[in-house]
């Protein structure tokens, strides 16, 4: 008979992913995105609003050399003593908890929420076993079981490409 559990992990659970998604845009794509922001910058020009049209200019700087830029590698590991992001150590007590979206094929994403003032950690799990991931996890922090959708940013972010 077929063992059904997974094999255990053992710390570190190391894997790496790039550092934002590299998205496959279409020409249409591009067309949309510019008469979209070309029609946000005229109505910014009309109204007087320079600061407006001053961000739509840099956001659609940002979005071009994106698009020509291949992401880097991050490496991320959890260990004993905490979780490593690039080469730098974030240690057990100054996460508060984690939380996992989890609906393959499109969200596999782990997400951290720390004490004090900093902003939430997002990490793509790519093709881990999430049960690992909590396994190691679990003993160390609380998992946030009310966070069950990915945020609004995100979703808006990968529906349309950005």
């Amino acid at each position: 008979m077929a063992n059904d559990n997974p094999a255990p992990f053992s710390y570190p659970l190391t894997w790496s992913f790039p550092e934002y998604p590299k998205h496959e845009r279409t020409a249409a794509w591009f067309i949309i995105a510019a008469l979209i922001g070309g029609a946000l910058f005229v109505f910014a020009l009309l109204t007087g609003n320079y600061l407006f049209a001053s961000i739509i200019i840099f956001i659609s700087l940002i979005i071009a050399l994106q698009h020509f830029r291949h992401p880097l590698t991050i490496d991320f590991s959890i260990t004993e003593d905490g979780i490593a992001l690039a080469g730098k150590a974030l240690p057990w007590k100054d996460i508060k908890s984690f939380w996992m979206i989890y609906e393959p094929p499109e969200i596999k994403t782990l997400y951290f929420t720390f004490k004090g003032l900093r902003p939430t950690l997002k990490i793509p799990i790519a093709e881990q076993n999430p049960l690992h991931i909590r396994e190691a996890l679990n003993p160390y922090m609380e998992e946030d079981l009310e966070q069950e959708n990915e945020s609004f940013s995100d979703a808006v972010g990968r529906m349309f490409k950005l």
